[in-house]
């Protein structure tokens, strides 16, 4: 330094990092994500999934993708689920705990009698139908039971959301149309939900505990969050941080990619946060 360089106050470090934090609080975006409701990312998610169908030609129709169903029967898979669904909505105690795929076969192997034009039909009338009902529904925080799992209409409706966008790209993927990423404020309610079920995706791996994992998804819809591992198998709880991107995240979860092909940043206990990423597959449906 010399006599003709300022001299900067000492508490200056102080003051900007307290200004940056009045500025930005932790965990959130920028520039903000919209707040939407679970109903409006169900709907925009059955709404970018017809879009996608209602530009396929005939070929694509009948591609293989998931299982042994071509899109057809993916499709029809998709209006099972609605109907299930619908059951679900109404009280129906069968759906609680009917197999996903067992549930749905019969919606999907009936459109091998169908031309493409009427699957879309049918299955654009049962979201209709599912929209009509949570229309005149106030109680998105009660508890509802579907294909052996228990949990608030709100957070269904999200899975509902990512089911739809999985698919979507699965039949994007064999019709050799690029994927789609889910609008910010979908995804945030995306990864919102995959952070908060990470604990019963740990415990059904068998992962030891307790563990402390800071989570950090990137990108809009993305966030920060503080994860509590239980389990006490541990003397001191583990701790560890994963940063990656918030859709590769989401595509883990849906069990489209595996933990290799994700561009990841773990610090702490890797191994942890290695069986974290692997446990992150296990809460797919198909």
């Amino acid at each position: 330094m010399t006599a003709a360089d300022p001299v900067l106050p000492a508490d200056l470090r102080c003051r900007v990092l307290d200004a940056a934090w009045r500025a930005r609080a932790p965990g959130g975006t920028v520039p903000a994500v919209p707040v939407i409701s679970p109903v409006d990312a169900f709907s925009r998610a059955a709404g970018a999934l017809y879009r996608t169908l209602r530009g396929l030609d005939a070929a694509d129709w009948g591609r293989p993708t998931l299982r042994d169903l071509d899109v057809q029967g993916l499709v029809g898979h998709l209006t099972g689920v609605e109907e299930d669904v619908q059951r679900c909505l109404a009280g129906d105690p069968a759906v609680a705990e009917a197999e996903h795929v067992a549930s749905t076969q019969a919606a999907a192997i009936r459109q091998a009698h169908h031309r493409p034009a009427q699957t879309l039909a049918e299955w654009r009338r049962a979201v209709s139908r599912t929209l009509a009902l949570l229309a005149v529904r106030d109680d998105l925080d009660a508890l509802v039971a579907l294909h052996g799992i228990q949990l608030p209409l709100h957070a269904l409706l999200v899975v509902r959301a990512f089911e739809l966008w999985t698919h979507e790209n699965d039949i994007r993927l064999v019709s050799r149309l690029p994927l789609s990423t889910p609008d910010p404020s979908t995804l945030r309610l995306m990864t919102s939900l995959v952070a908060g079920l990470l604990p019963i995706a740990a415990d059904r791996a068998g992962l030891p505990g307790p563990a402390r994992l800071h989570l950090v998804l990137t990108g809009p819809g993305g966030g920060t969050w503080d994860v509590e591992i239980g389990g006490d198998t541990r003397p001191e709880p583990a701790e560890m941080s994963i940063v990656t991107d918030a859709v590769g995240f989401c595509r883990l979860a849906a069990d489209r990619v595996t933990p290799a092909q994700l561009a990841v940043l773990t610090t702490g206990d890797r191994d942890q946060a290695a069986g974290v990423l692997a446990a992150t597959a296990t809460l797919a449906l198909d």
